[in-house]
């Protein structure tokens, strides 16, 4: 079967081959009904969008989901996207940032800003990324999957082990996770190493131990009513493994409030290494991920695209053991600031 070309999309339009091509790149100058039109076209007649990947990469667009108050709740975005803006930077790429929303609306607002590639961060619900896989873009995500896009990730899962066999070897037996909503990537990753951890050590895998918290923004107040929770147990836990610092910090600061000893009452292990982990007290133990570079990979993966299917990277993550989960260390009935 032959190629559907661009002159192919013009005959079933009564379009210019010049107006069907500014219209799938998204340029400027026309009606969004025209672009609706040859979109539409180029939909059914199969065209293999791919083929507009080419050319220098002159303009990337930054994306976060606004739906999540991403920068807000979670401090591990603005050094990727600081990290974002220094590669750009030194390659002499033009970077914008942008906040989405829903589909339509982010189609809108990456069409203004005219980039040649994306780098989209964190979660994007899946109507979103159809949207933008029909730019016919170089697309990566990062710290996020979906089939079909190329995107690079830490290693989710094993760094949930990690922290989990960590907890394990330091004579934990009640072992809890606080998770957020499973239907992200990096945080369902991260539940399936804890549990896959307590399999191998034939541990007990207590259900009332794992708590999903509340969606992101809704402050420490979801986190302080999850360990009001896990301490009223007949069998309390004894260590809680947080998805990321900002709750594990939350979880901390509850703790140290109520009057328990960190670690010898609970030991509590973060997932990011963010700035705030190594600079608490006591601080915090917490599974480093190397943000500079999950960044530079997504940058050169725009820069340099697979040929052929998407590419899937993983990094290495790596466990940081610190005063939070040390037995070996004195107790710290302090608070966190």
């Amino acid at each position: 079967m032959s190629q559907v070309t661009l002159r192919d999309i013009a005959v079933i339009t009564g379009l210019s081959t010049g107006t069907v091509s500014r219209a799938l790149k998204n340029q400027v100058g026309m009606t969004e009904a025209t672009r609706d039109t040859v979109r539409e076209a180029a939909l059914s007649l199969g065209y293999n969008f791919s083929q507009l990947r080419k050319g220098r990469v002159r303009r990337i667009a930054f994306l976060l989901q606004s739906q999540h108050n991403t920068l807000a709740s979670n401090p591990f975005f603005p050094t990727v996207l600081h990290g974002a803006e220094e590669i750009c930077r030194r390659e002499g790429i033009a970077m914008s940032f942008v906040v989405v929303g829903p589909a339509e609306r982010a189609l809108a607002q990456i069409r203004r800003n005219q980039p040649d590639a994306i780098l989209c961060a964190g979660f994007f619900e899946p109507e979103v990324l159809a949207a933008l896989q029909q730019l016919g873009k170089p697309t990566v995500l990062v710290d996020m999957y979906r089939h079909g896009f190329t995107s690079v990730n830490p290693d989710n899962l094993h760094g949930g082990y990690l922290a989990t066999q960590h907890l394990l070897r330091s004579g934990r037996k009640r072992i809890a996770m606080l998770s957020g909503p499973l239907d992200h990537y990096s945080i369902q990753q991260r539940n399936h190493g804890f549990r896959q951890a307590l399999f191998d050590a034939k541990a007990f895998a207590d259900p009332d131990l794992e708590i999903n918290l509340p969606a992101m923004g809704d402050g420490d107040e979801g986190v302080a009513e999850a360990m009001r929770t896990l301490l009223k147990l007949e069998q309390p836990a004894d260590a809680v493994f947080c998805h990321n610092d900002s709750t594990a910090l939350a979880v901390m600061n509850y703790c140290l409030d109520i009057g328990m000893k960190i670690p010898s009452d609970i030991a509590v292990v973060g997932f990011d290494d963010i700035a705030a982990a190594a600079a608490a007290i006591p601080p915090l133990s917490s599974v480093r991920v190397d943000k500079e570079a999950l960044v530079r990979t997504g940058v050169e993966l725009l820069l340099h695209p697979p040929h052929e299917n998407p590419s899937q990277i993983t990094l290495p993550v790596k466990m940081i053991v610190r005063e939070s989960s040390e037995t070996n260390m004195p107790d710290l009935p302090m608070r966190i600031f």
